[in-house]
């Protein structure tokens, strides 16, 4: 906020905006800086293994990927319906990159996410079992 501010202080007198425009870009530089840093926090929790976007995603028939398909993924409705995606696919075919993307996506709309591959999620689930946190650890799924 206090960027904006300056911003506009350092504009010409005529260029100036009212108290009413002024009031409106600061309120919305702090909700732009708000979900930037919301985003950045979830990354960062998230734990993704690749840096992917979902523009870099290569759809081609062979990995059986259309772009209509991945941008039906992209708005992220999946979530709001809970409904799962599962990524098969044979070994080095970009699938661990298309959950990368797909969940930075979803970072940056505003849902939390956590990578993990199913090796690490079946031991964690196991250790869980064994030290007794195994609800925990399901409660804590469950919010992401």
């Amino acid at each position: 906020m206090a960027q904006a501010y300056r911003g506009a202080l350092a504009l010409p007198t005529h260029e100036q905006p009212t108290s009413h425009e002024l009031l409106a870009r600061l309120v919305e530089a702090e909700a732009q800086n708000r979900t930037g840093q919301r985003t950045q926090m979830y990354l960062k929790l998230s734990k993704l293994r690749y840096d992917a976007v979902i523009e870099q995603v290569q759809c081609s028939p062979s990995r059986n990927l259309t772009r209509d398909e991945l941008l039906s993924l992209s708005d992220c409705s999946f979530i709001q319906r809970s409904e799962n995606i599962l990524i098969t696919g044979a070994t080095g075919c970009g699938k661990s990159y298309l959950a990368c993307a797909l969940g930075r996506q979803a970072c940056s709309m505003g849902y939390k996410v956590y990578y993990l591959g199913m090796n690490r999620f079946i031991e964690r689930l196991i250790l869980a079992r064994l030290d007794g946190s195994y609800i925990k650890l399901l409660n804590q799924l469950e919010k992401v």
